[in-house]
């Protein structure tokens, strides 16, 4: 067990609290893989993605690539229509455990890299990402993970002390970057190990 004092927990949320998936509504629009693949390798590519979560505006990406790809018009214009079906389910052992943590009195907390306006819409599809104490959305702050700024900016307006915080993501990246800022970190994989990682950190569940 680690002789850290960790007063602070703050979690990522795709892939760690909610699934996301954009080949779940493009498997429909796009029914060949081949070409599924080629269409997110070239044009609704993850860097691409990923500048909305820094905080461009959707109008915009979609301008950039219809000018580019205006065969594809109908297909990057879906990407944000269809935005909800990415994000098919929640994790509900993950978020039983976020609860669980937060009943326990826990200062829990969120750190996102997500688009400002999808995450209003992922707060309405799941309720439960309004329980901890507070988000830090990088769509909202145009920071992104894993950015040293995005988690000293974290610390700094909710008040955690870098030392004796614990952060949970998905990513690698993000699980370094997290260090790089002082903070104590662990990859998610799954619930179990999730456990086994709060556990060795001395926090039972």
């Amino acid at each position: 067990m680690s002789s850290i004092d960790i007063r602070h927990i703050v979690f990522d949320i795709g892939r760690v609290l909610i699934h996301y998936d954009p080949h779940i509504p493009f498997s429909r629009l796009i029914p060949d893989d081949a070409e599924r693949n080629w269409f997110f390798a070239n044009v609704c590519t993850h860097d691409w993605n990923l500048e909305q979560d820094r905080g461009r505006k959707w109008e915009e990406a979609e301008a950039l690539l219809i000018e580019a790809h205006p065969d594809r018009t109908e297909h990057i214009r879906a990407f944000r229509k269809y935005w909800h079906e990415m994000v098919s389910h929640a994790y509900v052992e993950s978020v039983a455990i976020m609860e669980t943590l937060i009943q326990q009195g826990h200062d829990v907390t969120m750190l996102t890299n997500f688009a400002a306006d999808t995450f209003k819409e992922a707060r309405k599809l799941y309720p439960f990402l309004d329980m901890p104490r507070g988000v830090t959305v990088s769509g909202e702050v145009c920071l992104l993970k894993p950015d040293l700024a995005i988690y000293e900016k974290h610390a700094n307006d909710f008040g955690l002390t870098p030392a004796h915080t614990l952060f949970i993501d998905d990513s690698a990246a993000n699980v370094e970057g997290a260090r790089m800022a002082g903070w104590n970190a662990v990859q998610f994989t799954d619930p179990e190990k999730l456990k086994s990682d709060l556990a060795a950190h001395g926090i039972a569940l």
